[in-house]
C-alpha cells in the first residue's frame, strides 16, 4: 500500500524516527492523566478538554521535529536562541500586555506567547554551550560569568512579575553550573550570600509574594484571603484518603472550593480523586521519566549534550516537586502547573519541547564530534 508515491512501511518508519519509546509513553501517559483530570476540573467542559488536545497535537509535533534535529545543530542556536528570548524579555518589561496586574505577553494580532517560557529552553542551551566551549579549561571567573548570564534573565522575568517562572529558569540554568562542576566550596559561599540577602530581598518583594511566604508558615492567619488556596488544596489532597473518591466525585473540586483547579492546583484536584494510590502512580511516572533523562545524558557523548541533557531532565523534576509542595501546603505558591497535567499550550510545548531535546541527544548519542 502506498500514499503519495510512498510505502506505507516506510511513511511508519519515518514517522517513528528518532522516538524514544520510553520517553514518549512516559509524557504520554502523563498528558492522558492530565486530560481525564481536566475534564473533571473543568466540569465536563469538552472545549477545554478539546484546547488542550488542540495543544497537546501542536507540542507533539514540535516534540518530533527537535528529535530529529542533530545535537550539533541544536548547539549553533544556543546563543541566537538566548539573544533572542532575552531581547523579547526586553520587550515584555518595555510593552508587554498587562494581564492581571502582570507584564507577562508580548502580543502579535491575534497571537499571544509569554517569552518568559522560550528562555526555560534558552538558558540551559545558552550554559550547556558556554561550559562545552571552556572544556578542560574551566575557572571560577567562568562560573562568575555564567552566573551572570543567568542571573539577568531571572531579575526580567522577577519583574514581570512572575516568581514562578523565575524560579524555573534559575532551576534551569543552575543545574547546567552544577553539572559543569562547581566546587562545594563556592557552592557554600553562594548559600551564605542568599541567606545574607534575604533580608533585602523582603524589602524588595511585593505583597502578595510576602503574604505567600508568610501564609506558608500559618495559613488559618487569612483563611479566606492569601490562606484560602492552600487551606482547601490541603483539604483535598487529604479528603482523597487511600483510594480516592473517584473520576467526577470530588466534591471540593465539584462544589468549587479548590481555586485555579484546572491550572496550578489540579494536583489537588487529582489527589482528592484518586487517592494516595493515583498519587503514587504519578509519582512513579515522574521518576521513571527522570530516571530515563539521566540515563540518557549519563551516556551523551559530548560535555554540551551532557550538560543540557542533565539540565532539562531535572527542569521536569523540579516542575513536579514545586507544584506538589506548593498544593501540599510545604511551599509558597508560586504559580508553577504540574508537568503534562495542567492545562495550558505554552508550557505544554514547553515540556515536550524538552522532551524531543532528550530524544535528539540519545538518538545522535553514538556520532562522532568533530
Amino acid at each position: 500500500m502506498e500514499i503519495a508515491g510512498y510505502p506505507l512501511r516506510r511513511l511508519r518508519a519515518r514517522a517513528i524516527e528518532g522516538i524514544d519509546a520510553p520517553l514518549f509513553l512516559l509524557a504520554l501517559a502523563l498528558a492522558a492523566i492530565g486530560l481525564a483530570t481536566l475534564y473533571s476540573a473543568s466540569y465536563g467542559n469538552a472545549s477545554r478538554v478539546a484546547s488542550q488536545l488542540a495543544s497537546l497535537a501542536m507540542a507533539l509535533a514540535a516534540m518530533w521535529a527537535v528529535a530529529q534535529v542533530p545535537p550539533q545543530t541544536l548547539v549553533r542556536f544556543a546563543l541566537p536562541a538566548y539573544v533572542l528570548a532575552l531581547a523579547l524579555l526586553l520587550a515584555v518589561a518595555l510593552a508587554g500586555e498587562v494581564v492581571n496586574g502582570a507584564r507577562r505577553w508580548l502580543s502579535l494580532g491575534v497571537l499571544r506567547f509569554q517569552p518568559s517560557e522560550m528562555m526555560k529552553i534558552a538558558m540551559p542551551l545558552m550554559l550547556a554551550w558556554y561550559f562545552h566551549r571552556r572544556e578542560g579549561a574551566i575557572r571560577l571567573r567562568d562560573f562568575a560569568l555564567a552566573g551572570l548570564l543567568l542571573a539577568v534573565p531571572v531579575l526580567l522575568v522577577a519583574r514581570q512579575p512572575d516568581l514562578g517562572t523565575a524560579l524555573l529558569v534559575a532551576a534551569a540554568g543552575f543545574y547546567v553550573i552544577f553539572l559543569a562542576g562547581i566546587g562545594w566550596k563556592v557552592l557554600a559561599g553562594l548559600a551564605a550570600v542568599t541567606l545574607a540577602s534575604l533580608l533585602p530581598l523582603w524589602g524588595l518583594m511585593h505583597d502578595y509574594q510576602r503574604k505567600r511566604i508568610l501564609t506558608l508558615l500559618d495559613p488559618s492567619t487569612d483563611p479566606l484571603g492569601s490562606g484560602y488556596h492552600i487551606i482547601q488544596s490541603t483539604i483535598a489532597v487529604g479528603s482523597g484518603g487511600i483510594t480516592g473518591k473517584g473520576w467526577l466525585n470530588g466534591s471540593q473540586t465539584h462544589l468549587e472550593f479548590i481555586p485555579e483547579r484546572h491550572t496550578d492546583f489540579i494536583f489537588a484536584v487529582y489527589s482528592e480523586e484518586f487517592g494516595l494510590i493515583g498519587n503514587v502512580v504519578l509519582l512513579a511516572l515522574y521518576s521513571l521519566l527522570v530516571a530515563r533523562g539521566l540515563s540518557i545524558a549519563a551516556a551523551a557523548p559530548t560535555p554540551f549534550t551532557r550538560l543540557f541533557a542533565g539540565a532539562v531532565t531535572m527542569i521536569f523534576f523540579t516542575y513536579a516537586f514545586v507544584n506538589m509542595g506548593m498544593v501540599a501546603g510545604i511551599l509558597p505558591v508560586v504559580g508553577v502547573p504540574l508537568p503534562f497535567v495542567s492545562y495550558g499550550g505554552t508550557s505544554l510545548l514547553t515540556l515536550f519541547t524538552g522532551i524531543g531535546i532528550l530524544m535528539s541527544i540519545h538518538r545522535h548519542r553514538k556520532l562522532v564530534q568533530t
